[in-house]
């Protein structure tokens, strides 16, 4: 079973570039020589994707998962790796009041994007599990799943993916066979590299109406509220 190493999950956290909190691993190219290869378009929005090898039935690369109202005036881009610690605080303290209180009322679109930086078997592999729901089941169950990822992120590996399915209209081995033959990379691969062109540099990164979300020192709700109360009241 693939876990993620004390060593690699703490030498990750780390203060970036003007004081802000998260995880940054931008210096390698991860365990097996990933490089912010792909197209330069990254993953747009969209639901219900299908398909294989990190594409959409059509062809194109996977949409980013959306979740709340996806023709709404404001849009919050969430920029994650599931190995980061910072964002598995993000995503169990931060995420779901952004969901009580405005994707459940429809107030906003909300767009995951994958943002692979953490040198670690768990940041690919966990990625292509999700991307696998997504595109057999669609955009609700690929954040019930994503939810699942962080909740086990201390113990994640092929058979811990297949296990976090139960109950979610897909089968366990497809999705361990994605996680473990990365599938998904080239989607991953290109969300990666549309982060990198929007200056990004650590996770997790959210961006409200293209306005940075600023931590300060810590992972919190207000910062990302006080974004999203601005831009719908402008």
């Amino acid at each position: 079973m693939t876990r993620l190493s004390r060593r690699a999950f703490l030498a990750s956290s780390v203060a970036l570039a003007g004081g802000l909190t998260g995880c940054s691993g931008l210096g390698s190219t991860g365990p097996t020589g990933e490089g912010s290869t792909g197209s330069s378009d990254g993953s747009a929005g969209g639901t219900n994707s299908t398909g294989g090898t990190g594409t959409a039935a059509n062809g194109d690369l996977l949409p980013a998962p959306v979740a709340g109202d996806p023709d709404a005036d404001v849009t919050v881009t969430a920029w994650e790796d599931y190995a980061c610690p910072h964002c598995q605080t993000y995503s169990t303290t931060v995420y779901p009041k952004v969901k009580s209180d405005y994707l459940d009322s429809g107030s906003i679109r909300y767009e995951f994007h994958d943002f692979p930086v953490m040198d670690s078997q768990v940041t690919w592999q966990a990625a292509n599990a999700a991307r696998a729901v997504q595109a057999e089941v669609g955009d609700e169950a690929y954040f019930t799943y994503s939810k699942r990822l962080y909740e086990n992120q201390r113990r994640l590996g092929p058979d811990v993916y297949a296990e976090l399915t139960d109950g979610i209209d897909v089968s366990g081995d497809v999705v361990k066979e994605a996680a473990t033959n990365r599938t998904y990379d080239p989607t991953i691969k290109a969300s990666k590299q549309a982060a990198l062109d929007k200056g990004l540099r650590g996770t997790p990164a959210v961006i409200v109406d293209g306005n940075n979300v600023s931590w300060e020192n810590e992972i919190a709700y207000a910062p990302v509220r006080d974004a999203i109360e601005s831009a719908l009241n402008g």
